[in-house]
């Protein structure tokens, strides 16, 4: 789809500047992620060693006790590719002390728990190295709510909530993602077997090109039909967007002052800088 193709040159040295103003302004100069062994956090790792240096990116990866290996071997890969410091940090202990006592916790609930884990070791890792927390979540997942509250969806920056995930494979072509990375079926790798498309039941490519016309171009329901979308589809990629709103919210505040904090007083991240 035309609409979706992006000028890779060119965003990437957005998205690189983007890295270098947010972290520099406030005074770091490293960054850190998780390194899953996908695209997305490969993309975002690859932008931040061109930003920052790759000896200022801490990369991690953090496997659990069921995750497919060749995750991490995509991960130390796109390490070795882009140059970053790499280390790995197991999650299997601590998440599996906590569902000793939940024995009948669903697949969700102990995905919820991964994703939250690996984010707590994100936050302490930037305490440990002083640095800022990178977002992986690309715009398909953040609109249809594809994502872990306070767990990937959690970051202090991301440069790539932007793209979608037809774009995210554009831009990691331009960067030099290795190719199995680019070439793999997407996976949240949160159980045996699992896949983003195969769990949400239809493809990225698909509901990008739904997403773009719904949400860029503001089309309507009548519009979306015209254009050869089934009302069926349409409506339920809508009520996933109107749906997981909340998660791309600050906790709601409740108002009783003159000024409250993300209503009345709202300021840019560097105000006062």
């Amino acid at each position: 789809m035309s609409q979706l193709t992006i000028n890779t040159p060119l965003v990437r040295r957005m998205l690189v500047g983007f890295l270098q103003d947010e972290i520099w302004k406030v005074g770091a100069k490293k960054a850190v992620l998780g390194l899953s062994g996908g695209i997305d956090s490969a993309l975002v790792c690859h932008l931040a060693a061109e930003a920052l240096g790759p000896e200022n990116v801490h990369a991690i990866c953090m496997p659990y006790k069921t995750s497919n290996p060749e995750s991490e071997a995509h991960a130390r890969l796109v390490a070795e590719a882009s140059g970053v410091r790499f280390s790995v940090v197991g999650i299997t202990p601590m998440v599996d002390a906590y569902f000793d006592q939940f024995p009948d916790a669903d697949n969700m609930r102990r995905g919820n728990k991964m994703a939250r884990e690996r984010m707590t070791i994100l936050f302490d890792h930037s305490a440990l190295y002083g640095g800022l927390v990178l977002g992986t979540s690309n715009k398909t997942e953040l609109l249809l709510g594809y994502g872990t509250l306070y767990g990937d969806m959690a970051s202090a920056l991301n440069p790539i909530g932007d793209l979608y995930k037809t774009q995210v494979w554009q831009l990691s072509e331009e960067v030099g993602v290795p190719k199995p990375v680019i070439e793999k079926k997407p996976s949240a790798d949160l159980w045996a077997g699992q896949t983003d498309e195969e769990e949400l039941g239809f493809t990225y490519r698909e509901v990008d090109e739904l997403l773009y016309r719904m949400v860029d171009q503001r089309a309507d329901s009548a519009e979306l039909v015209a254009a050869g979308f089934k009302q069926e589809f349409i409506s339920s990629i809508y009520n996933k967007v109107q749906n997981s709103h909340f998660k791309r919210r600050l906790p709601v505040i409740a108002k009783v002052s003159g000024r409250t904090i993300d209503r009345d007083f709202r300021y840019s991240r560097d105000w006062g800088k």
